[in-house]
């Protein structure tokens, strides 16, 4: 049996828009993008469930040094609620817990479940989850069958929305009780937890049925790539399959700009602070004085601090003197 040639990798750097399908982790999917690109280095911004598909955009290359950040950006959702019964996931994957009548129930009183839970509220995000707890996810202990607690957080949930109630009004034979909703919402929250939320306050519990992540700030129109288009792409050649590469900037547009003449950006690619009236103060996305994204600074008091810079921001600036940040 003939063995299977070894991927020859290369250096890389810029994001694709990933329409990730059901049934594949987060990471199986980028692991899948990235030997298809035959990039060095990658990662995704944000996990999805297997059970969900939608955006996931995967960073390659320098444009990984910019994922941290947009894990914290603003994210929208369509979902599909299951009335009536509670998994340990809180979602179709996991295993029923218990199972309720589902109440008569109108618009009205769906609205007002759903206004108490948007805006800044506080969410226990579910025990099987990778959020970690003495540096293992909680998921792995929850399957150990280890008693799990999760402290409540604050979240920030911008809408939550029905969609359509029609499967559950009409009373249609043979479909269950289910809600279609929208969700937009902040860095950390589970639309998982906010659907068992929903649910209980329902009366009758509630799970996540379907989950497609729409978009990510700021890729608010994003044109998605699937694997078996990126697949034929490759198929076709590569420069075919770069055409879906966007340049790391694209993922930088929901930071303030900040522009440098050239001593400033050597200063700054040298890990030192700039003075100067630089605003506004927070995290910024900084450029070059040919318009060359440098990578994300701070600026505090007026002064900017390199955060993530790019390495062609250090070699410029004498990356042998001191190590790019």
């Amino acid at each position: 049996m003939t063995a299977r040639p070894r991927t020859k990798f290369r250096k890389l750097d810029g994001i694709v828009l990933l329409d990730k399908p059901r049934g594949l982790s987060s990471n199986q999917a980028l692991q899948r993008v990235r030997h298809l690109f035959r990039a060095e280095k990658g990662g995704h911004t944000g996990s999805l469930d297997p059970l969900a598909t939608g955006l996931l955009p995967v960073c390659f290359g320098e444009a990984t040094k910019i994922a941290g950040g947009l894990l914290g950006a603003r994210k929208a959702y369509d979902t599909v609620a299951r009335l009536g019964i509670v998994t340990d996931t809180d979602d179709a994957e996991g295993q029923p817990l218990r199972e309720r009548p589902v109440p008569p129930l109108r618009i009205p009183r769906i609205d007002e479940a759903l206004r108490a839970l948007s805006g800044r509220i506080r969410q226990r995000p579910p025990i099987y989850s990778a959020l970690k707890r003495g540096g293992e996810p909680l998921y792995a202990k929850a399957r150990r069958g280890e008693v799990v607690e999760v402290d409540e957080r604050e979240i920030d949930v911008h809408e939550f929305a029905l969609q359509s109630a029609a499967d559950l009004l009409d009373d249609l034979h043979g479909v269950p009780p289910q809600l279609r909703l929208h969700v937009e919402c902040g860095s950390g929250t589970y639309v998982r937890a906010l659907v068992r939320d929903l649910g209980e306050a329902l009366g009758c519990g509630a799970h996540v049925a379907e989950l497609r992540r729409l978009w990510v700030d700021p890729f608010r129109d994003p044109k998605m790539w699937t694997l078996e288009e990126l697949q034929a792409l490759a198929e076709r050649g590569d420069r075919s399959l770069l055409a879906c590469l966007l340049p790391l900037e694209r993922g930088m547009a929901s930071w303030p700009p900040v522009e440098l003449d050239e001593a400033q950006a050597r200063r700054l690619g040298r890990g030192q602070a700039v003075d100067g009236a630089f605003h506004p103060p927070g995290r910024v996305a900084v450029f070059g004085p040919d318009g060359r994204a440098l990578g994300l600074g701070e600026v505090a008091e007026g002064r900017l601090r390199p955060q993530r810079l790019f390495s062609w921001a250090c070699a410029q600036a004498d990356a042998a003197r001191r190590p790019c940040p």
